[in-house]
């Protein structure tokens, strides 16, 4: 995960195409939404991306198992 993070502040991300351009596994949702597969696709990170503010705001983290149980498009990170 501290991986994907220091990539992520490194990266230009103006589109979705400049994401699956790095992360190739990375699946491009609705409403600005990606998920990307962390260790090996055993965890499961949604994201929203703000393109325009070159800003990632997490909505959701977990096992494959959880993510399973949730609607990525609508997801949000419980505080």
């Amino acid at each position: 995960m501290k991986a994907w993070v220091d990539e992520v502040k490194k990266a230009d991300w103006s589109q979705p195409a400049a994401i699956k351009a790095q992360y190739r596994s990375a699946s491009i949702l609705k409403n600005r939404r990606v998920v990307f597969n962390i260790k090996g696709n055993e965890y499961r990170l949604v994201v929203s991306v703000a393109y325009r503010f070159q800003a990632v705001y997490v909505k959701f983290i977990g096992t494959h198992a959880e993510y399973d149980r949730i609607d990525a498009e609508t997801v949000e990170m419980e505080i």
